[in-house]
């Protein structure tokens, strides 16, 4: 259906927690980024509202990708998790507010 946009999947609250810590320097595996024709692995060496900057290990340059519409994974000390951009659309300083916050203003 043209325009039908859905809601993120609500993320776990283990999840929400090991997102909440730090999570430059992770490595990452992207699926789907806006701008780029290939999936491709890297760390995440730094973060702002709307984008992640990735240094890529095939190249070693850095990618900067959009939050919206990203889809990969991340390594966190739980585990590998599953990484939506649209649900970490926020500023890294509020990230840990948001995703350990009850109601209205939680991340989902």
């Amino acid at each position: 259906m043209p325009g039908f946009v859905t809601a993120p999947e609500p993320i776990s609250r283990a999840a929400r927690e090991a997102l909440a810590g730090e999570i430059l320097g992770a490595p990452v595996s992207v699926r789907v980024a806006p701008g780029q024709s290939v999936p491709f692995d890297g760390t995440l060496v730094d973060e702002t509202l709307s984008t992640f900057v990735i240094r890529r290990t095939d190249r070693a340059r850095l990618v900067r990708v959009p939050k919206a519409g990203l889809e990969g994974s991340i390594g966190l000390a739980i585990g590998e998790l599953p990484l939506k951009g649209d649900a970490l659309r926020v500023r890294p300083e509020d990230r840990t507010k948001r995703l350990l916050a009850v109601g209205p203003r939680r991340l989902r």
